[in-house]
């Protein structure tokens, strides 16, 4: 990563914190390699499209900055990672834990959702676009019973997609669209100007019962199959599948993410929701089999 990047990505995406005070170098900046661990299992098939008529409670999360830090792969390393723009909890940095987020604000319509969300930064040749919004949508996995899924525990940590892919990864994980419709491609489709470019990540929906985390950050975690979780994976989770748009449309051949080509799209999540509303919208919107509006705090049934 050269200086003269560095510097155009914290013009362009106007954050603060993002400095390089190690020295100023190119040197200064130490990037981890990704992580290459590929997640059990997988959907059965591509969400057709994020605002389908299925049991779900959603959030809007506005962008909030961008960093070279990721507090789950490089705990406590500033700038030890690819550029990633953040979104939901605003104090998320390389040193965030569970309850620093709590004690932090939220980007996200929901305010007692203070999880922190992000995904590696789109560049546009030299320049790093700035993110439109996000979107999270939690739904249960493909035919999973809604009503046998628990809400997060406080502090679940996971990651989705490869951030070493070389091959395209499966759609029905990590897939490009345009607005809000149902195709899926693995690279940036044209989008029409009225439909902005999304990155769509697919995050597993079910939970060994016992840890937070794992070393991979994916093993305690796992993606269910005909309905049901797989064997060590007993307990049915939300399946959140989070939507990042982005200000373009048009020709893609100048597109590229900064954990490296188009096909490593991933994205993170630490849960920091409040749980008693977590266990509300589960049981209000999910077991109810309805389609929350959580802005308002309302079910649409």
């Amino acid at each position: 990563m050269s200086t003269r990047w560095w510097a155009a990505a914290c013009v362009v995406l106007a954050t603060a914190g993002c400095t390089n005070d190690k020295g100023g170098g190119e040197q200064a900046i130490v990037l981890h390699p990704p992580t290459d661990v590929t997640s059990l299992g997988q959907p059965d098939h591509p969400i057709a499209g994020p605002q389908g008529a299925v049991p779900q409670f959603v959030v809007e999360c506005a962008y909030s900055h961008a960093a070279p830090d990721d507090p789950i792969v490089a705990p406590g390393e500033f700038g030890a990672a690819h550029l990633h723009a953040f979104f939901g909890n605003t104090t998320t940095d390389a040193n965030s834990t569970i309850d620093s987020l709590f004690a932090g604000d939220t980007t996200c319509d929901q305010r007692a959702d203070l999880a922190a969300y992000w995904a590696p930064a789109l560049l546009r040749g030299a320049e790093v676009l700035r993110p439109v919004k996000s979107t999270a949508y939690y739904r249960p996995g493909i035919d999973v019973d809604p009503k046998s899924v628990q809400p997060y525990p406080k502090g679940l940590v996971m990651i989705a997609g490869n951030a070493a892919a070389e091959e395209p990864q499966p759609l029905s994980i990590v897939a490009w669209g345009c607005g809000t419709g149902i195709a899926r491609a693995v690279e940036p489709p044209e989008c029409a100007q009225d439909r902005n470019l999304r990155l769509i990540v697919t995050f597993p929906d079910c939970w060994d019962g016992d840890n937070l985390d794992s070393p991979s950050h994916k093993s305690h975690i796992a993606y269910s199959s005909g309905g049901d979780c797989p064997e060590g994976y007993p307990v049915p989770i939300p399946q959140l599948q989070f939507s990042v748009e982005y200000p373009v449309w048009g020709a893609t051949d100048d597109l590229m993410l900064s954990s490296g080509g188009l096909l490593t799209g991933h994205a993170d999540f630490m849960n920091a929701w409040t749980p008693e509303r977590m266990q509300m919208e589960v049981e209000l919107c999910l077991h109810r089999e309805v389609v929350c509006g959580i802005a308002s705090g309302r079910t649409s049934g």
